[in-house]
């Protein structure tokens, strides 16, 4: 994985990613299924889904993808694990700036919930991703809420800037 600010291209480290709470793991994506039960657990993930992004295979492909680019957060933790391809996601700092995250076959990544982002595909079009949802005894959920005047004020917004305020 690989990553760097948008604006002037300088790397961020994975200390600095850590501290703006965004973890990340690189898993064998042959052999990955005991790696990923272990994070599972500690992490009480309960829900597993795939999901093919490529014009072949995701109806409405070009609207989807604008969908995923527009700045949003979630109430939850999004966890993603590239399976094939790659992507990009796009994470806002404390002080706004994007952060280009890189994520290619085998990177297994989780942004806080309240943490403004977006996700696009790089140049190949194509990316295999398993999506895991934290365990609310329920169904999955994964409700993005597009950043706009009522975005700041939920709780799981609040609560991310309360985390970043000590960094």
């Amino acid at each position: 994985m690989k990553a760097y600010y948008l604006d002037n291209e300088q790397q961020v480290s994975t200390t600095d990613l850590d501290r703006i709470g965004v973890l990340n793991w690189k898993l064998n994506p042959e052999d990955y299924e005991e790696d990923l039960k272990k994070i599972e657990q500690e992490r009480n993930y309960g829900h597993r889904s795939i999901v093919n992004l490529s014009e072949s295979t995701l109806p409405n492909f070009g609207e989807m993808m604008k969908k995923f680019f527009e700045e949003h957060l979630h109430e939850f933790e999004e966890i993603r694990f590239i399976l094939d391809g790659e992507g990009y996601f796009d994470v806002r700092e404390k002080d706004d700036k994007w952060i280009r995250i890189e994520l290619v076959k085998g990177d297994l990544i989780v942004l806080p919930a309240g943490m403004y982002h977006r996700f696009t595909l790089t140049d190949t079009k194509y990316a295999k991703a398993m999506r895991l949802f934290v365990n609310t005894q329920k169904e999955p959920i994964w409700t993005p809420v597009n950043r706009g005047e009522n975005s700041d004020s939920l709780e799981c917004r609040k609560e991310y800037l309360k985390t970043q305020s000590v960094n």
